[in-house]
C-alpha cells in the first residue's frame, strides 16, 4: 500500500472521529469548564493509532470501518485520560503534552482529575449507546468487556502501577516487558480485538490478530524508547531524555542501542508474520505497522 494511500484513509478516518468528540462532548449536559477540559486533550492532537488500527482491523475483513466510529472514540477517550493523569504532579509532573500546555497546567489539578474522569467513564456509556442497527447487542457487551479488561486492573492501570514501582529500579527484561504489555500494549491490543468483535472475526483469525497485537506493542514501545533517546523534542513535542533522567529502565539501558533496534526488528517482523496468517485485505494495517515502527514521533 502506498503512503499516499494511508494518509488518505488517515485522513478521512481522523476527521470522523474528531467530529464524533465534537458532537459528543458537547452534546453532554456538563458543566463547561469540564467539557473544555475534555475537548482541550482529545484535541491535543496525536497520532490517532489506536482508532486507526480499530478501522483498518475492520476494513481486513471488507466490512464498513464506521461501524467501529464510538468504540474507535471510546478507546481513544481512555487513552486520553490516561494522559491527563499521567501528566498530573503526582505521577509524571509533566507541563507539556504533544507541544502544549498538560490539562492540569490550563485547567488546575482538580479539574484535570475530574476530565480524566469523565472521559473514562463516558466511554463505556458511548459504546453502549451505539445504535444496535449498526452493533448487536451481544458485540456491545463483548466491546465493553474487553474495554473493561484492558484499561483496568489487568491492563492499562496494572501497568501503570508496575511502572511507577518499577522507578528507580533495574528492572530485567520480562519485568519492563510486563510493564509495557499492559501500561501500552493492551489498549493497542484491544483496538485491533475491537475491531475483529465488529466485523466478526473467526476464533482462528482474532487468535492471530491477539499475536499480531502483542508483537506490535513491543514494537511500539522500543520505538519509544529509542524516540527518547535520539529523537527530536521539537517534534515529539516534549523534552528528550526524560528517562534518562528519571532512571528508568528502558529497552536501550538494558539491551544498549544497537540490541533494542534487533529486538524492534524482530517484534516487526513476528508481529507481520501473525498478520499474514490472518487472511483478508490487510494492507491498511501492515502501512500503519511498518508507520508506527518507523516513526519519528
Amino acid at each position: 500500500m502506498s503512503n499516499s494511500q494511508l494518509d488518505l484513509f488517515s485522513n478521512q478516518y481522523k476527521e470522523l472521529i474528531e467530529d464524533q468528540f465534537q458532537k459528543s462532548i458537547n452534546g453532554l449536559e456538563a458543566p463547561n469548564i469540564l467539557k473544555e477540559s475534555m475537548l482541550y486533550s482529545l484535541e491535543a492532537g496525536g497520532k490517532r493509532i489506536r482508532p486507526l488500527l480499530l478501522f483498518a482491523t475492520i476494513d481486513a475483513f471488507q466490512k464498513d470501518p464506521k461501524i467501529g466510529l464510538q468504540a474507535a472514540c471510546a478507546i481513544e477517550m481512555i487513552h486520553t485520560y490516561s494522559l491527563i493523569h499521567d501528566d498530573l504532579p503526582s505521577m509524571d509532573d509533566d507541563d507539556l503534552r504533544r507541544g502544549k500546555p498538560t490539562n492540569h497546567i490550563v485547567f488546575g489539578e482538580a479539574n484535570a482529575i475530574l476530565a480524566g474522569d469523565a472521559l473514562l467513564t463516558y466511554s463505556f456509556q458511548l459504546v453502549a449507546e451505539t445504535p444496535e442497527e449498526t452493533v448487536s447487542l451481544k458485540n456491545k457487551l463483548d466491546l465493553i468487556k474487553l474495554l473493561s479488561h484492558s484499561a483496568g486492573a489487568e491492563g492499562m492501570v496494572g501497568g501503570q502501577v508496575a511502572d511507577m514501582i518499577g522507578e528507580e529500579k533495574t528492572l530485567n527484561l520480562e519485568e519492563l516487558q510486563y510493564i509495557h504489555l499492559h501500561k501500552t500494549g493492551k489498549l493497542l491490543s484491544c483496538s485491533i480485538l475491537s475491531g475483529a468483535i465488529l466485523a466478526e472475526a473467526t476464533q482462528e483469525q482474532k487468535s492471530n490478530l491477539e499475536k499480531f497485537a502483542y508483537h506490535l506493542g513491543l514494537a511500539f514501545q522500543i520505538r519509544d524508547d529509542l524516540l527518547d533517546i535520539s529523537g527530536d523534542a521539537s517534534i515529539i513535542g516534549k523534552p528528550v531524555g526524560s528517562d534518562s533522567e528519571n532512571h528508568k529502565s528502558t529497552y536501550p539501558s538494558l539491551l544498549g542501542v544497537n540490541g533494542a533496534e534487533e529486538a524492534l526488528n524482530e517484534h516487526y517482523q513476528l508481529a507481520m508474520d501473525a498478520l499474514y496468517k490472518v487472511g483478508g485485505n490487510t494492507g491498511l494495517l501492515e502501512a500503519l505497522t511498518e508507520m508506527i515502527v518507523k516513526r519519528n514521533h
